[in-house]
């Protein structure tokens, strides 16, 4: 038998069933709902031949653990994703963009920073064994799908696999907000993976020691850092930004 794995929220419930629905084991939705979004997911479930049970809301607290289930839950079987993070860029065409976090322990970060590394076409996700939150379904429901559909490496040793990652020529850029240059002044690679650290404390001193390049993102208010899927998204999209100009 597959390993199961549970996921919560419509947005990653749909997105599974939509991406594929085989791995979808079974569907229990809160019987008291009867809009839109509940009549969409019975379609899906119903095409696909995936057995849905109406329940109680008190059942799938139960199931979840009283988190912010908007009434309905899955069990679905865990995807294939390539074993280890040599075996992924093995089989990339292209140039890599990657996204490694150092020290992102907040689950709903991470969920937000797999949405947006998914959105911007990142190949895989990297982290710290030690120094990370793992995949649950709070990650899953926050990432909307995108838990499914971005691979999530978690490294024994961040610093060993970064001096990997530059033998295959991909640039190690970190953001600091100590830098000379931004983002926008920078010249970046296509090859490249971006090193966030965590709001606050920023990169280990190792990590930062690895970079061939650190940059800031300027900041013009008053606050003095952005949350790390806000940065995220400002790095990965500038480098989207430069490979569609290059196009």
């Amino acid at each position: 038998m597959k390993l199961a794995r549970t996921l919560f929220g419509f947005h990653a419930v749909l997105a599974r069933l939509r991406a594929d629905p085989k791995s979808v084991q079974e569907v229990f939705l809160d019987e008291a709902r009867d809009d839109a979004r509940a009549r969409d997911l019975v379609k899906l479930a119903e095409a696909a031949g995936v057995r849905l049970m109406r329940v109680s809301t008190q059942r799938i607290d139960g199931m979840q653990g009283g988190g912010r289930h908007q009434g309905v839950l899955a069990r679905v079987e865990l995807l294939a994703m390539p074993k280890t993070l040599d075996d992924l860029l093995d089989e990339v065409s292209g140039p890599p963009m990657l996204l490694v976090l150092d020290g992102v322990t907040d689950p709903h970060n991470l969920g937000a920073c797999l949405r947006v590394a998914d959105a911007a076409g990142v190949h895989a996700v990297v982290a710290p064994k030690d120094r990370a939150a793992g995949i649950n379904a709070t990650v899953s429901k926050v990432a909307s799908g995108a838990a499914e559909s971005v691979p999530y490496y978690m490294v024994t040793n961040l610093a060993r696999t970064l001096d990997e990652l530059k033998e295959r020529n991909i640039w190690i850029v970190g953001t600091d907000e100590r830098a000379q240059s931004t983002i926008y002044e920078a010249e970046l690679p296509e090859a490249v993976a971006w090193v966030l650290g965590a709001e606050g404390e920023g990169m280990r001193r190792l990590t930062r020691e690895r970079c061939d390049l650190l940059v800031k993102i300027p900041m013009l208010g008053s606050v003095a850092s952005l949350n790390v899927s806000v940065a995220s998204g400002v790095c990965l999209f500038e480098s989207v930004r430069r490979r569609l100009a290059d196009r």
